[in-house]
């Protein structure tokens, strides 16, 4: 906007000095695509990398990329060697460095690791190793799904100190291997959740708070033996509700904050040397209604506080409670999925005070988990992909909220609407002040800031509208309806 008065219809209050969480940063995981992505030609490949990684610009000042922060590398756990035998969908089984015959092989995975080399490449700094079963050799059915088991831990009781040695042993490969540093790595994913991952479908297991412990506690003395100074992240809950209470399944397998982190419990994984104060899960199934959804992440937010515990959303993407665009089938390149994720977004960083937000998958298939297309059809060597508005506007976060950041107060003059205006301030520690302004409406807005602005980027469904520089801003940001708007000063 221009002119001598500029005009608008909201007024952005930001106080910098009322801070809340730290930021550790946004990201997306390799999981299951990534495996194949050897098959597709090199440029493929880069523009791939460079949408998901790239801090560069080009000459209108809009980013090439949305610079993720943090990359999420699912360890395998042998599951494609099975090939059919596996009770697992193909395209969602995994390689494994340690092979059936007992020894080690870092060149597998090479699809994963070359894609960890290309997010180091540009810049990414924090690896998430995540394992959704143990390796094959240890479990008690001798497969990577739970079929045919119960609610316990599908490891076969003799094991606990082989997995912990595995997770170990491959953080440590990677590092001597492919000199990458593995800066988390989860032993469990979903544990609470109820379906169990039957099969034929992925790899899974169900696991106790007890075995949750147990397994937590191996792992920190195995890489306490290895010299390594790698993180363990618990729990990656399948759903806020079992973080707090009880979801579905049984108090064994619920009040994950209460119980690991809480010093009387006898299942508690307080004071371990690769332990933090902090715990992860996936924001599934909570997003409906839209009352429940900021009710849902206050009450984990109360919790956490209560505990002192810092939270990370590891995990999301639409489901089938997501009716409201239709729910998860058909990939969306539109804003239509794009604003929707949005408001999670926004949610889980201004309500339950995440301190790291991070996407499903980064590449996905006709289903909407994926913040880029593979039109890989049966082959996965198609080497056609596309970009989405919902990987731009993640971008909005990602791209201009860096690690070390600190939310930090701020409001609209009128009253926030999860089918308005949402927004949501950032203090960078380089001084800047983020603010991302989410219009949900089919009403155009304009937004006065204290300061003079320094960039405006605009993400809307009009074409080259992707974190689209706005240029001649002064202290008024133009939100057109139906967009994302990112605001630096």
């Amino acid at each position: 906007m221009s002119g001598c008065a500029e005009k608008f219809t909201q007024e952005a209050v930001i106080d910098e000095e009322k801070t809340f969480q730290t930021i550790d940063g946004f990201g997306a995981s390799d999981a299951w695509s990534i495996r194949y992505s050897l098959k597709w030609p090199e440029k493929t490949i880069n523009k791939a990398a460079e949408w998901l990684f790239s801090n560069e610009t080009f000459q209108d000042g809009s980013p090439k990329g949305i610079a993720l922060s943090i990359w999420r590398f699912n360890l395998g756990t042998g599951s494609a060697y099975q090939e059919d035998k596996s009770e697992i969908k193909e395209f969602t089984r995994t390689e494994c460095f340690l092979m059936p015959d007992g020894n080690w092989d870092f060149s597998r995975q090479r699809s994963q690791v070359k894609f960890m080399k290309k997010a180091q490449e540009y810049g990414v700094k924090t690896f998430v190793a995540f394992l959704n079963s143990p390796p094959v050799y240890f479990t008690e059915n001798g497969l990577a799904t739970n079929t045919g088991r119960g609610g316990d831990f599908n490891l076969k009781a003799d094991c606990y100190d082989k997995y912990a040695d595995y997770m170990a042993k491959a953080v440590k490969g990677l590092k001597e291997k492919h000199q990458i540093d593995i800066s988390y790595i989860c032993p469990v994913n979903e544990p609470d959740g109820h379906w169990n991952w039957q099969g034929p479908k992925q790899e899974g297991t169900p696991a106790t708070n007890a075995e949750i412990a147990k397994i937590t506690r191996a792992l920190d003395e195995a890489l306490t033996r290895e010299n390594l100074e790698t993180k363990i992240l618990v729990n990656e809950s399948s759903d806020y509700r079992a973080m707090v209470g009880v979801h579905q399944t049984n108090p064994d397998r619920g009040y994950a904050i209460q119980t690991l982190f809480n010093a009387d419990s006898s299942s508690n994984v307080c004071g371990l040397q690769h332990v933090e104060n902090m715990i992860a899960g996936h924001g599934y199934w909570t997003n409906t209604p839209l009352d429940f959804m900021k009710t849902m992440r206050e009450n984990l937010r109360d919790t956490l506080e209560k505990f002192a515990v810092k939270f990370w959303m590891t995990e999301q993407c639409v489901m089938g409670n997501d009716e409201e665009i239709g729910g998860g089938h058909g990939f969306d390149t539109t804003m239509t999925t794009a604003l929707y994720v949005s408001r999670w977004i926004h949610h889980d960083l201004v309500y339950a005070n995440a301190s790291s937000w991070q996407w499903w998958r980064a590449v996905g298939e006709d289903y909407k988990d994926g913040l880029l297309e593979d039109f890989m059809e049966e082959t996965y060597e198609s080497g056609k992909i596309s970009d989405s508005r919902l990987l731009w506007v993640l971008g909005n976060y990602s791209r201009f909220i860096r690690p070390g950041a600190k939310r930090i107060f701020s409001k609209l003059s009128t009253k926030e609407t999860p089918e308005g205006l949402m927004m949501s301030s950032f203090k960078n520690t380089d001084g800047s002040v983020v603010s991302v302004i989410i219009n949900y409406s089919n009403q155009d807005e304009a937004v006065k800031f204290p300061k003079q602005l320094s960039a405006v980027y605009l993400t809307n469904d009009t074409p080259g509208n992707k974190l689209k520089r706005q240029t001649d801003v002064k202290t008024v940001a133009s939100v057109p309806a139906k967009s994302v708007v990112t605001v630096v000063y």
